[in-house]
């Protein structure tokens, strides 16, 4: 199969950036007690701003579907390409706007392309990776000149007390269990996405794509993050569509059971050492390294994991937007992509390696991409 580049990127992010004294008035205000709880969450993830597709009245202009059709368009744009010779579509998402269709039509109808071929990809934040794998491989395989490939995320829709308040989940002070609460402080909104192609960019860096390689542990943990079920007391969970009232029992929340994730962390660390193994990894070979992580304080866990591991990248070779741009989830390994493509500091020769845990029901995604093209 023929070699495929990222050519170029973009990014939606709705509004002015929310700073975490603002974040309250966006998702609503359930009780002090649970504003304490938040403030706690902050500590643990240290992101200082991130932007809200929802006003402070709970309105909003914008879907999952317009968020990425924005940053599609922005993309066409920027890259200067006719939109016509795109021929696939890829898109990824926790939570599409709608049970159906699927998101890939909603984006295509929103991003001003002509007829396409689409694929809608929805996990969590692997769900990118796989949906990027899915792009590099149709150009690869010569079925497409160029792709492309967006992740989007409005996950404050989901944050507003109405969906919380009248329902099993919410304790007697107006608290939440803290599964529900760490998202609620941690997930934002935004959309971005990538061109692949089967040439490098004319003028400027490209990326390219060395490989792909994205593993579920299914077999092994029981969902971790959850939306759309309700935990019996056996532990077991009953999907939406099966449960006698779904809402009123908290269904429709999005919960993250922290214990579970914490335990996922040395399998995600030791798929990095069968790659190391397998000679994919050279740790002290990576240039820049990609790794999306909720919180501050799961990077500080996977540095100790790596050091002791010795496959540690050091940290000055870490980039990340987190703290400024929050976690938006499927689109945030793009967004990482688009800001460094932006930076300035890319040569030619450099290698990337990204890096995507799920804490869905465990999956690790790595992508490992080289700079190529004219340094300008």
């Amino acid at each position: 199969m023929r070699p495929v580049y990222v050519t170029a990127a973009a990014q939606c992010l709705p509004g002015a950036p929310v700073g975490n004294d603002e974040m309250a008035d966006h998702i609503g205000r359930l009780s002090p007690q649970a504003e304490r709880l938040g403030r706690l969450t902050l500590r643990q993830n240290r992101i200082r701003s991130r932007h809200y597709a929802i006003r402070p009245d709970g309105s909003s202009d914008w879907t999952v579907a317009k968020l990425a059709g924005q940053a599609v368009r922005s993309l066409i744009a920027d890259a200067g390409i006719d939109a016509r010779r795109v021929g696939f579509l890829a898109s990824a998402t926790t939570q599409n706007d709608m049970l159906v269709p699927g998101l890939a039509s909603g984006v295509h109808a929103e991003s001003g392309l002509p007829p396409i071929e689409v694929a809608s990809l929805q996990s969590v934040c692997a769900s990118s990776m796989m949906a990027l794998k899915t792009a590099a491989l149709q150009v690869a395989a010569e079925e497409h000149q160029a792709a492309i490939v967006v992740g989007a995320e409005f996950s404050s829709r989901y944050f507003r007390p109405h969906h919380y308040r009248g329902t099993a989940t919410v304790g007697d002070n107006d608290t939440l269990p803290g599964d529900a609460e760490f998202l609620r402080w941690t997930l934002s909104d935004g959309a971005a996405g990538l061109l692949i192609e089967d040439r490098p960019a004319e003028r400027g860096l490209s990326l390219r794509i060395d490989w792909i390689s994205l593993r579920s542990f299914a077999d092994r943990f029981a969902p971790c993050m959850t939306g759309g079920a309700v935990r019996e007391a056996d532990g077991s969970l009953t999907p939406w569509s099966l449960h006698p009232d779904p809402a009123a029992a908290g269904a429709f929340q999005l919960r993250q059971d922290v214990e579970a994730l914490h335990r996922m962390l040395p399998v995600w660390l030791g798929e990095m050492m069968r790659l190391v193994d397998a000679g994919k990894i050279e740790p002290d070979a990576v240039d820049w390294f990609l790794c999306h992580f909720s919180a501050h304080s799961l990077r500080e866990e996977m540095v100790t994991l790596a050091t002791r591991a010795g496959v540690m990248i050091p940290e000055d070779r870490w980039f990340t937007n987190i703290y400024d741009k929050g976690n938006v989830g499927a689109a945030a390994i793009f967004l990482m992509i688009d800001d460094l493509m932006r930076s300035g500091t890319l040569k030619p020769g450099q290698r990337i390696l990204c890096a995507v845990p799920e804490s869905g029901q465990c999956i690790m995604a790595y992508a490992a991409m080289t700079v190529v093209g004219e340094d300008r």
